[in-house]
């Protein structure tokens, strides 16, 4: 599997929300023990919201979206935008023609947007399990991206989301939704 592409935007921040640089000097073996150590001295970007890391653009974070990337073509819809990980790397694919973000914070899209000056891509502020695609609309891909954190209380909220859109895509997940299902069990 070929890793995604890191992001490109500055640290900037906007309310609550914070986009900084960071790099690791020694290895967390609790990390690592669960697949998601970072490795030391490269330079990643990380988003946070009131100091509590929301994503950033590690190896780990790559692979929990790449599905999402490679599945990407035509008409695509992201709930939630993070850094735009996902957002860059369909937008590197020839494939997409469309691209809605759907994104409940209207501080994280002044402060994400403007790096990612598509004309394919819409950013709409709305909350995501709320929110009403355009009649008619269908999707070759649809992303689920909205929880802080790996944990199955998100399931209900996965599961309302793949049942709203399940009959409007060809292809949809959601952020480590299997790694979830696994832990319930």
């Amino acid at each position: 599997m070929t890793l995604l592409e890191k992001v490109d935007l500055p640290e900037i921040s906007k309310g609550d929300w914070t986009i900084s640089k960071f790099t690791v000097d020694r290895i967390d073996f609790r990390s690592l023990f669960y697949g998601r150590a970072v490795p030391l001295e490269e330079t990643f970007t990380k988003l946070s919201r009131g100091g509590t890391l929301i994503m950033s653009d590690t190896p780990a974070e790559m692979r929990d979206h790449y599905d999402a990337v490679i599945n990407a073509k035509g008409n695509c819809l992201i709930n939630g935008l993070g850094l735009g990980m996902v957002l860059k790397n369909i937008l590197l694919r020839q494939k997409i023609t469309k691209v809605t973000v759907v994104e409940i914070s209207q501080d994280l899209i002044d402060l994400v947007a403007p790096y990612y000056n598509d004309n394919r891509v819409t950013f709409v502020h709305a909350n995501a399990l709320e929110y009403t695609p355009p009649k008619g609309e269908r999707y070759n891909m649809v992303w689920h991206d909205i929880w802080d954190y790996i944990c199955t209380d998100n399931l209900p909220e996965m599961e309302k989301l793949h049942r709203k859109y399940g009959k409007r895509t060809d292809w949809q997940g959601s952020w480590c939704k299997e790694e979830c299902l696994r832990n319930r069990q």
